[in-house]
């Protein structure tokens, strides 16, 4: 990725040095990568809004209208993943590591796969 911003499901406080949430909608906060010319440029965090069952769509609504280019998660739901097509934001994924420096510098250089319809899970947090 050579221009735009990424999130990452995060929790605690976030930010380049914190840990990755496991489903993107239950984190707390999103940490947001602004990257220019292949480099991060910015490194902000914003809480992630209460949703209850089934609104799935409040987190992907907040994500576009923070003009997130890219998403990297661990897991997340069918109906959330197709809203993300749909706003036109790209969803990486990487389940197993839990730091967010790693799993940024990899989608930077291009070696994060985008997420697969099979590897999506119940939603819920459920996997």
């Amino acid at each position: 990725m050579e221009n735009g911003r990424i999130a990452v499901p995060s929790m605690g406080v976030g930010g380049l040095d914190g840990e990755r949430s496991g489903h993107f909608g239950h984190c707390d906060v999103f940490t947001f990568v602004d990257v220019e010319g292949g480099e991060v440029k910015q490194v902000t965090t914003i809480p992630n809004e209460e949703h209850v069952q089934g609104g799935c769509m409040v987190p992907v609504n907040l994500l576009a209208s923070h003009n997130v280019n890219a998403l990297i998660v661990g897991g997340i739901g069918m109906r959330p993943l197709m809203g993300f097509k749909q706003v036109g934001v790209d969803v990486f994924y990487d389940a197993t590591r839990q730091q967010i420096r790693p799993v940024v510098e990899d989608l930077i250089a291009g070696k994060l796969q985008m997420i697969g319809d099979d590897q999506v899970c119940g939603g819920g947090g459920g996997h």
